[in-house]
Order: structure tokens, then C-alpha cells, then sequence
């Protein structure tokens, strides 16, 4: 697909995979907020038969160029599962989306979106959600606000011209999901510490670490708790068992004992919460390689971290709990206990929870409680095809 000087085609192949991965270090190297990617993580993403992504989807990945230089990428991609959603929770039948978005200009954007949107309208799609790379779970949104700060662990960051980008192609906002941040050196409100105590004292209640050495017996039950949990959340798509699995080994590294809590009630569990520290300070300076030397220092980070900001990025309660009173005693319960591990043994000051959901008054109450503010703010877009 060709617009002007502009040139647009499939990627085919190792050399052009290598571009669609390179591109963002050319495009990004003058921000310092901008944290470059393992480029290896980011070709076992792309690679179908090393992502279980791939187990119930397709991509096509595009690349634009112009005067033989790599200027802008896109994905079009379909999960399968998605299809499968209700509509009224954002997927659904006839939903495609597009993502890992790169561009250099106006016009290079406008004809990206344009050949995802051919792509996707020859597959029968019916309407555009994105972006989103690739999976719901991974990095989904353009960032519109917070572009002064770098990302944690896991969240993504893009320049600031995109948002007018793809609303001058004709997308309109769809969902909006929020960070917050803390300090969790502050001990909470008094309100807050008193639901906390009264947690403590009750029988029925056990927050509890979870246990490394049975890792994957403890990875079962968190799965079941989060496919409750979030079950009938925008957006929602189940993970399947391959995908925890692929998960479960990359973040293995980055687990740690104190930083995870699965609470209790009279002895079956009901909830839980998950804390990463930010590896992304560990590995900014290592611009996408851990060769030659990358490695040592990231081994040597994982023996004893020490991060400012701990993120969490996934917590959820059962449903049959979650318009109940103990809902919110169980997250603060868990919330205080990882804050005092995390100061304590991690040297952490600062606190990261999200992506929450615009439209989740549970947990907006709960971040508004313990008096954590919004920092980054990502756009999910529609478009009818």
C-alpha cells in the first residue's frame, strides 16, 4: 500500500521483524522518560509458537517506510476469545484491534491505521478497539496523560502526538484506564487503619504470602480468583492455562514471597493481591540487551532488589464478595501488609496501582482512600469498519 513517497507492507521475514522491533529506539531517543524493552521479550511477543497469545489469535504486522527508511509500525490482530465476549462488556463478535503503534508523522499514521483497517475488514471484522498490544493483559491503551514520568514494570509509553493521531483517523474513546501513585511511607488514614485492625482481629480472616515452592499450585488459585474477579469487567477476555503458564515463568524472577497475598475467609481463598517491584529501574540503562554485561547487573538487582516503586498490577475479590463491606477490608488488609514489606526489606517509597478501569467505583474508592492520586491515564478507541 503505497501513499506518495509513503510505502506500506506486511513484515516478511527476520529482517523486517528486526525493524518493527528497532524502530522505537530511533523514534524514542530523545525522551528520557521512554524505557527501552528487552528486545528479546519483545520478539518472543511478536512470535507465534512462543506466545501463547497466538493459541486463540492472529497478527499481521505492518511496517511504513519512506525513502527506504523504516518510519512507522502497526499491528492488526484478532483474538478468538474476544469474539466470544458479550458486547455490552467491549469485545465481542466483529472486534479486531490494532496496536503496537509507532509513528513518525501525520501521514504515516493515517495510512498504518488505514492498512490495520483493511486488514481487519477483509477478516470480517465489523468495528476497531485499540490500541492494544497485543492481548488485553499486556499493554492495552495509548497513554494521554503522564508522559512526564516513566512507566513502571509492564505499562507502556508512547509520544504524546499519537492521541490526536488516531482521533484525526476517526476514533472515539471507548474506556479509559488510570494509574495511581503513593507514598507508602505514610501510614494510611486513621479510618482506614481502624477497618484494618478490625480485619486482624477476626477469625474468619488469614492474609497469607504466598508459597514460591508451590508455585504453580499457588498460580491455580490466584487464575481462579482473577477469572472471578474480573469476569464481568470491560474488556475482560479468560487466560487460558498456556498463557498463566508463560506468565508464571517470566515473572517467576520478579516474584517475591512478601509481595504477594492471597487473603482468606474461614479458610478458602477469596482474594488476592499482586506487587512487582519496578524492574523497569533496573533495566532502563541496559538499553534492550543483557549482552554483553546486562545480565550480571540484572542478576545481581534480582538477588536483592532495592526499587523506589513497587506497582501492582493485578488484585481482585470474588464476586459473591464484592458488593460487601469485607471486599474492601480484605484489598486494605492486603494493601497495608505489602506496604510495610515493601519499606521495610525492599527500600521502596513509592507506590503504583493500575490499570484500573474508569467505570470500577470499587477500587477508585479504594485508591481514593488511601489518599493515592491518578498519574497515567491510558485511552482505549473504537471504530466502526
Amino acid at each position: 500500500m503505497a501513499h506518495n513517497d509513503l510505502v506500506i507492507t506486511p513484515v516478511s521475514g527476520k529482517a523486517d521483524l528486526k525493524a518493527f522491533i528497532d524502530l522505537p529506539w530511533r523514534l524514542y531517543a530523545n525522551d528520557p522518560n521512554w524505557v527501552p524493552p528487552l528486545k528479546a521479550e519483545v520478539k518472543e511477543l511478536l512470535t507465534p509458537g512462543k506466545n501463547p497469545f497466538f493459541g486463540h489469535a492472529e497478527a499481521q504486522y505492518f511496517l511504513a517506510r519512506r525513502n527506504g527508511q523504516v518510519v512507522g509500525r502497526i499491528s492488526a490482530h484478532i483474538d478468538h476469545l474476544a469474539l466470544e465476549q458479550p458486547v455490552e462488556q467491549g469485545m465481542g463478535p466483529g472486534t479486531g484491534n490494532f496496536g503496537l503503534f509507532e509513528a513518525e508523522d501525520d501521514a504515516t499514521a493515517k495510512a498504518l491505521i488505514a492498512t490495520a483497517e483493511d486488514w481487519l475488514r477483509a477478516k470480517g471484522m465489523t468495528r476497531v478497539l485499540g490500541p492494544i498490544s497485543l492481548s488485553i493483559w499486556e499493554e492495552p491503551g495509548l497513554l494521554i496523560a503522564g508522559h512526564d514520568h516513566p512507566p513502571t514494570v509492564m505499562m507502556g509509553h508512547n509520544s504524546s502526538a499519537y492521541q490526536a493521531m488516531i482521533e484525526g483517523a476517526g476514533y472515539v474513546p471507548a474506556k479509559q484506564l488510570k494509574t495511581y501513585e503513593l507514598d507508602i511511607t505514610k501510614s494510611f488514614p486513621p479510618l482506614i487503619q481502624r477497618i484494618i485492625q478490625s480485619g486482624e482481629k477476626s477469625p474468619r480472616i488469614t492474609i497469607r504470602k504466598v508459597d514460591k515452592s508451590k508455585f504453580d499450585k499457588e498460580a491455580a488459585i490466584i487464575l481462579s480468583i482473577l477469572n472471578d474477579a474480573w469476569g464481568n469487567n470491560w474488556g475482560f477476555v479468560p487466560i487460558t492455562d498456556d498463557e498463566v503458564a508463560h506468565t508464571g515463568k517470566k515473572l517467576k524472577p520478579i516474584v517475591f514471597e512478601d509481595l504477594i497475598m492471597i487473603a482468606e475467609l474461614d479458610g478458602e481463598p477469596v482474594a488476592f493481591m499482586m506487587t512487582l517491584p519496578d524492574l523497569n529501574e533496573a533495566t532502563k540503562s541496559l538499553n534492550g540487551s543483557l549482552f554483553p554485561f546486562g545480565f550480571i547487573k540484572l542478576l545481581k538487582w534480582l538477588r536483592k532488589p532495592k526499587a523506589r516503586t513497587m506497582r501492582v498490577p493485578l488484585m481482585g475479590v470474588v464476586q459473591r464478595l464484592q458488593s460487601s463491606r469485607m471486599a474492601s477490608q480484605l484489598a486494605f488488609m492486603m494493601i497495608e501488609t505489602i506496604r510495610l514489606e515493601a519499606v521495610a526489606h525492599y527500600g521502596s517509597t513509592r507506590g503504583e496501582i493500575g490499570w484500573v478501569l474508569d467505570d470500577n467505583q470499587g477500587m477508585n474508592a479504594i485508591a481514593d482512600a488511601i489518599n493515592s492520586t491518578v498519574n497515567k491515564i491510558y485511552q482505549i478507541y473504537e471504530k466502526p469498519l
